[in-house]
């Protein structure tokens, strides 16, 4: 071989592994994304749906043992309801956040 074919030879190789990496990385992303399927879809929502929930619940429950114990003039079942509720809208506004976000983050790779 001359000095011209011992030149093009590494830098033909470089050129194919490049190929056959970009090949295997679209590859994973295509099998990453097959498993966010219409199941994935409705775990997040109850998933979603519970973090609101337990929240809102915990203070209703909360509020109306602090109404049976402590009565006063304000329902502190309406209250800490309300506060739960808040609670559980704000985790559920991180989920969907962090989730947007990872979604972005895979669409840049």
């Amino acid at each position: 071989m001359n000095e011209e074919n011992k030149a093009k030879v590494p830098n033909e190789e470089t050129n194919f592994s490049r190929q056959v990496g970009a090949q295997a990385a679209r590859k994973r992303k295509a099998q990453c994304g097959a498993k966010r399927s219409v199941w994935f879809g409705l775990g997040m929502s109850g998933l979603i749906g519970w973090s609101v929930t337990v929240p809102t619940l915990i203070g209703a429950a909360l509020g109306i043992w602090v109404d049976n114990h402590y009565p006063s003039r304000f329902s502190w079942t309406l209250m800490l309801l309300l506060l739960g509720l808040i609670i559980g809208c704000l985790n559920a506004w991180h989920w969907i956040h962090s989730e947007h976000k990872e979604m972005q983050e895979d669409s840049d790779e």
